[in-house]
């Protein structure tokens, strides 16, 4: 069982990090209004602002503000500003004892699917997969329901995913049970090989990815079809490609590459869920318990919280 973290409560403070790319800082100002309607005081990473090409600040300073907030006591959750690039570079360089000593909320998603395998993987702390701050919840038109979920980090509830938000398809009839893992299938892949591969034995495995073409996805899944980790997977969880569309003429659909994976994995496997580069964003924990069942193309999670 994944060690779950403490629920959040009003007045509680959360720390803003950013472990890739340099957030928006207009979206990332907007975004605390957010925080602070929770009942949230908002603590900020001292490199928050930095930047270093596409990097927000050099791999010393992004790991330092990840173990400062994770080390403060005051802090209650460590929330990443946005994705981008870079978290695999600081990876192999995190004090996984002291975040197992300190453990706490931590949500992001898309380049930092890297952590959250990484921390999950090493220390057993339950993670979420959700819409980051300057990316998404500080738009202007950032959309209503994706900040409700955020609502499970004060709540022991479990998350039923909300069917009336986008159809589900059925890929692979059947149920499976598990504890979900995965987030953005380019970062799963770069795991490939590391300290930190993606282990999906017995596990409902979610994937999603944003502008890249089908033989992209096709390459990142064959990588991990021959790594077993599509025939590990208890079950298959297709969550957002948004823009995955081909360039060129000549190409398979999406959907055609989807449907040759699911089938080679033949685990039960759903696809439509509004997880990843989507709006709404549903946010979800990883670690945690979690049925799917294709006939009532149902799929009912625990809570991520303590």
């Amino acid at each position: 069982m994944g060690v779950k973290p403490q629920r959040l409560r009003i007045g509680d403070t959360v720390g803003i990090i950013a472990p890739a790319s340099p957030p928006n800082q207009e979206n990332l100002q907007r975004s605390f209004a957010f925080l602070e309607e929770l009942g949230l005081k908002v603590r900020l990473g001292k490199h928050v602002y930095d930047q270093y090409g596409y990097l927000a600040g050099k791999d010393k300073d992004r790991l330092a503000d990840l173990h400062t907030m994770f080390m403060d006591s005051e802090v209650k959750a460590v929330i990443c500003a946005g994705g981008g690039y870079g978290t695999g570079r600081i990876a192999s360089q995190i004090d996984y004892q002291m975040i197992k000593n300190h453990p706490k909320i931590f949500w992001g998603y898309s380049d930092i699917t890297f952590l959250h395998t990484a921390i999950r993987q090493q220390t057993g702390l339950i993670t979420f997969h959700g819409p980051m701050l300057a990316s998404d919840i500080g738009k202007a038109d950032a959309d209503p329901l994706s900040k409700e979920y955020f609502k499970q980090l004060f709540e022991l509830t479990s998350i039923q995913y909300p069917n009336e938000v986008s159809e589900l398809e059925v890929l692979i009839d059947g149920k499976a049970s598990g504890e979900i893992t995965g987030g953005n299938l380019s970062l799963l892949a770069s795991t490939i090989g590391t300290a930190f591969e993606i282990d999906t034995k017995g596990k409902l495995l979610l994937i999603e990815d944003i502008n890249e073409e089908p033989r992209s996805i096709d390459r990142m899944l064959n990588q991990l079809h021959m790594a077993g980790k599509l025939t590990d997977a208890a079950g298959l969880i297709i969550g957002d490609f948004n823009n995955c569309v081909p360039e060129r003429e000549l190409s398979l659909e999406l959907d055609e590459v989807i449907s040759h994976y699911t089938h080679l994995a033949n685990k039960p496997a759903l696809k439509g869920f509004k997880f990843g580069h989507c709006s709404p964003h549903i946010s979800i924990p990883l670690g945690v318990q979690a049925e799917m069942d294709t006939s009532e193309k149902q799929l009912i999670i625990d809570s991520g919280v303590r």
